[in-house]
């Protein structure tokens, strides 16, 4: 195509220059309106750099708004102190358990115990009544000396040393008042006034006193003054000579 006019290519330089000029001042209008409004709504300033905004976030300065509040971490003795509370308490629970438990083991042992024993083994020799022209008023049972002899029933001591025709004897007293003789002991390991339980060893067997041989003699009295015969009365409550 052939070259415009000289006259025509001035006039498309005017009109891109005014163009230019148009366009720039549309865009430094809206820049200044920008910035007026940001100004205006108080627009928030960029930090200087990275150690003011650690700054801004450390306990006790003062967090931007809306921040969440920084508390710093502690012991809590009140919850300590709960705790311990409840420690204490499961403890006394777990000893009034412990108490009721061997409370309740000791009365089943107690209740399964027995009440009435045999005085002492050996061998039946003697029973009670006439014997010899006299009087038996015991039943007798041998073994050899130093044999155990042991309490026949629950009860308390009323006499434990030397007497008349037995040589040494021991009487025990029930709680009904039913009263025990245990004679011709070689010794004796009781004493007055003590409480004794069936089974539990007394004395030894002996042939001290009016005997022939080494035996315990045994007498039952009941009421603490009638002498009756200790083999029914020991087979009632369930043990046999």
């Amino acid at each position: 195509m052939p070259a415009p006019p000289s006259a025509l290519r001035g006039r498309v330089v005017v009109a891109a220059v005014a163009a230019g000029a148009f366009a720039a001042a549309a865009a430094g209008q809206t820049l200044s309106s920008f910035n007026s409004t940001a100004e205006a709504q108080g627009g928030a300033q960029p930090l200087a750099n990275a150690t003011d905004a650690s700054a801004s976030f450390a306990l006790g300065g003062n967090a931007p708004a809306g921040a969440p509040e920084l508390i710093p971490a502690s012991h809590n003795t009140d919850a300590s102190a709960e705790v311990q509370k409840l420690t204490a308490s499961a403890q006394v629970t777990q000893d009034r358990e412990d108490r009721d438990a061997a409370a309740a083991k000791a009365a089943a042992e107690e209740a399964a115990r027995p009440k009435t024993c045999l005085p002492a083994h050996g061998t039946f020799t003697s029973g009670f009544g006439a014997r010899w022209g006299t009087s038996h008023l015991g039943i007798d049972i041998a073994n050899s000396i130093g044999t155990p002899i042991y309490a026949a029933s629950d009860g308390t001591v009323i006499d434990a040393g030397p007497a008349s025709g037995f040589g040494l004897w021991v009487r025990i007293q029930l709680a009904d008042g039913t009263i025990q003789v245990y004679g011709h002991m070689n010794s004796f390991s009781v004493h007055e006034g003590q409480k004794v339980k069936c089974g539990q060893e007394i004395a030894e067997i002996g042939d001290r006193g009016q005997a022939t041989g080494p035996h315990l003699h045994f007498e039952v009295w009941q009421n603490g003054t009638k002498k009756i015969d200790p083999r029914p009365w020991l087979a009632a409550r369930g043990v046999y000579v």
